[in-house]
Formats: C-alpha cells, structure tokens, sequence
C-alpha cells in the first residue's frame, strides 16, 4: 500500500491503479534516447499521480511556444505563441507572462486543503511519492521544492542518528550545483557512491563544434569533485565510477544519462528513498530550467530490493577512478577546455 505526495503535502493512497500509468525518466523522445542509451525508468500505477502530471504537462504547455513546420526558416520550423495562452509571450513581455502564469501554476502545485487530513488515513501505507519540482522561470515568488528537498535529505544524513547510512548519486553530465557539491562531501559518514559518464559514454563525444568539449568539460569537474574529497579527507569513504559500455560512434557503444540518488538508511537491506526524475541536479537546472522529480519514500522490502538491483545494475559497466587516474596523459584536460570553463565561471554561466 502506497501514498502519494504532491509538493510535501499528502493526498489519497492510489499506487495500485493499473488504468492510470505513468513512466517517470530523464530521457527526451527522440530516438537517440531509447537506442544504446543507460537511463532510467519508473512506472507508477496510480490515478492520482497520473492525473497530476497530466494538469503539470498542460499548464507548462499553456505557457509555451508551438513548434510548426516552415518552408521559410532554414531549419524548417518555426516558434508560434498561440493566442490561446492567454498571456504574452515571455519574449515580448516577461513581466506579465510570469504574473498570469503563476496563477495557474500554483493551482496545480500548491496541494488542496483536503489532503491534510489523509495522512491519518495512510498510516499503513509503507511507501510514499512526493513530487517535487523547479519552476522558478515561472512563478513570481519562486516556491520550488526539488532543490530544497534533496538539500535537506542530505542535510538529514549528516546527522549523528543517521551514522552509517550509505548514498548512491549519479549524473550523466556530472557538474553539481556547488551547494550540492558540498551536502555529498560533508554528509558522507558512511559510504558514499558517485556514478557519471566516462568521456566515451558522453552523448557529444567526438561532436563537432563546441559541444565537443564538453566530455573533457566534466572529466574536469569530475577531477575537481575528487581534489574536494582529498581536501576533506573523504578519500576512503567517497567513491567516484565512470560508466562505459563501449565508445559513442562505434559499433555497440552506449551513452550513459542516468540521473538520481539512492540513500541506505542504517540496517540496510537496500535503498529506503531514492529520487527519479528530470534533474541534472545542476547550477543550470536550478536557474534556467523547469524540472519535476518523484521522491520515493519505502518500508517495503521488495521495493528496496529493487531501488537496490536498479543502483547495482547501473554500476555493472562502471569502474572507479582516482586522482592518479586524472593525472594520466591520456586523461589531461587540454588548455582549450580549461579556457573555455573559465570563460564560463566567469559569466556566470553553467552547464
């Protein structure tokens, strides 16, 4: 038996409805995302949560551009703010488009009043969802919860009773907010596990153009999660694994863009919460993008034996790596790419 969550607030249990399916993941709906590519995939059988992304999807839709073939632009389409939106375009008049879309994304969000009593109906209930997101690009006071939430899980762990738990995270494109940076390092008090992408398991590995230095990108904020870790003498308990399964390009090669974190609580018998969604968890994510996550809360053994084959199964092609591993000729960093990370801190920008 489940509940389920929206924005931290409890609303009726319904995991077991099997007409009302929906599949949480990271991955785009292109084709390059379902073929040789390790992501992941969580399907919850619950009317409640469907019918919740459901409003999410068509609020965010309401409150964005067409995309409709033209003969005309070169790339042969062209963007079209509908007149059904009901508010200006965000390149027209940002301003007003964030006061109407408030509003009515605050309708969705913001759980109803009748969901605060029903956690004393769920008190049998062994798992939870809470559904938390980013969505500061369109409210005018910026309630998102997806940062706060794994903030405060984090900050949760470092706590004396929580001594011994164990943590598994992991980003494809491996460049978490600083704040997050330092929660990994300083909550580890047990073991703690780092999964990202190895340059050849990069999807713009070997690309044209400028998008090609981002695998050298991340293996430079890769090595420097790693300086971070000496510094704070975590070497021992702080793991960091590339993935690879073959060389983007090549016959059989893999991309590798699994996001989220798993969390052992101590006691074990596999991960009691974990976080599946659209985050990369980075600076990006947090400023610029629009984001929602399904934070999973269990007591059920099985559920945990899986949450715990799903983090063993993603480190199957995934091979620690060290600073001496950094150091090597074949892993430096040239200067081209340290130059244009520079660049990059210096205007504030990120990846």
């Amino acid at each position: 038996m489940t509940r389920s969550f929206y924005q931290g607030t409890p609303a009726k249990s319904c995991w077991d409805d099997e007409d009302s399916r929906l599949t949480r993941s990271r991955a785009n709906l292109s084709e390059d995302y379902f073929t040789n590519r390790q992501d992941r995939y969580h399907l919850f059988a619950s009317k409640e949560i469907t019918e919740y992304f459901w409003k999410l999807q068509s609020v965010v839709s309401s409150l964005s551009f067409q995309v409709l073939p033209s003969q005309k632009a070169v790339d042969g389409f062209e963007l079209v703010w509908p007149e059904s939106n009901g508010s200006p375009s965000p390149l027209q008049d940002h301003q007003t488009f964030v006061a109407r879309a408030t509003p009515r994304l605050n309708n969705v969000i913001i759980p109803r009043e009748e969901h605060a009593s029903q956690q004393l109906l769920d008190r049998k209930a062994d798992t939870s969802v809470y559904v938390v997101g980013q969505w500061n690009q369109l409210l005018q006071e910026d309630t998102s919860t997806e940062l706060q939430a794994i903030s405060h899980l984090l900050k949760t762990l470092a706590l004396p009773g929580f001594a011994g738990s164990s943590w598994t995270f992991t980003a494809g494109y491996f460049n978490p907010a600083p704040s997050l940076t330092s929660l990994l390092i300083s909550t580890s008090s047990g073991k703690g596990t780092v999964i990202t992408a190895a340059p050849e398991a990069n999807g713009f590995y070997k690309s044209p153009g400028v998008s090609g230095l981002l695998p050298g990108a991340y293996t430079y904020l890769a090595h420097n999660f790693l300086k971070a870790v000496h510094r704070s003498g975590k070497d021992s308990v702080i793991t960091l694994k590339e993935w690879r399964n073959g060389s983007v390009g090549e016959p059989g090669g893999w991309t590798y863009h699994a996001k989220g974190l798993w969390v052992t609580l101590p006691g074990g018998g596999g991960p009691s919460i974990t976080l599946v969604g659209s985050s990369n968890y980075t600076k990006r994510s947090y400023s610029m993008d629009l984001e929602a996550n399904a934070l999973i809360v269990t007591r059920n053994e099985d559920l945990k034996k899986r949450l715990d084959e799903e983090q063993q199964s993603l480190q199957h092609h995934a091979n620690p790596v060290t600073r001496d591993d950094f150091g090597k000729n074949d892993r430096r960093v040239s200067f081209q790419v340290r130059a244009a990370m520079w660049i990059v801190q210096l205007v504030g920008g990120a990846l």
